[in-house]
């Protein structure tokens, strides 16, 4: 299956944690911070969405920084992927 993001829509695919600290400390799940980087897996067309042209400046491969508590989190196929709006997306990673 494959998911296709509508209007200003966004799949993330997020990136794995960190379980262990700089220093060798080893934490929790409960205390790892919810990552907030990402892949991009899939861009929707953009257009008009609410009355508003919007381009789209992200494209598949770009790995992003977005909102901590944006999006709806969907499972496919066993693997977790975000899906959020363009305006989400803090910034890309260079």
């Amino acid at each position: 299956m494959k998911l296709v993001p509508l209007g200003d829509r966004v799949v993330l695919k997020q990136c794995e944690t960190e379980e262990t600290t700089k220093s060798g400390i080893i934490l929790t799940a409960k205390a790892q911070e919810k990552p907030v980087t990402a892949e991009v897996v899939a861009v929707g067309p953009g257009g008009m969405v609410d009355g508003k042209e919007v381009t789209m400046q992200v494209k598949a491969g770009d790995k992003v920084i977005y909102s901590k508590y944006a999006g709806n989190e969907v499972k496919l196929d066993d693997v977790e992927y975000v899906i959020v709006r363009q305006n989400d997306i803090l910034a890309i990673v260079e």
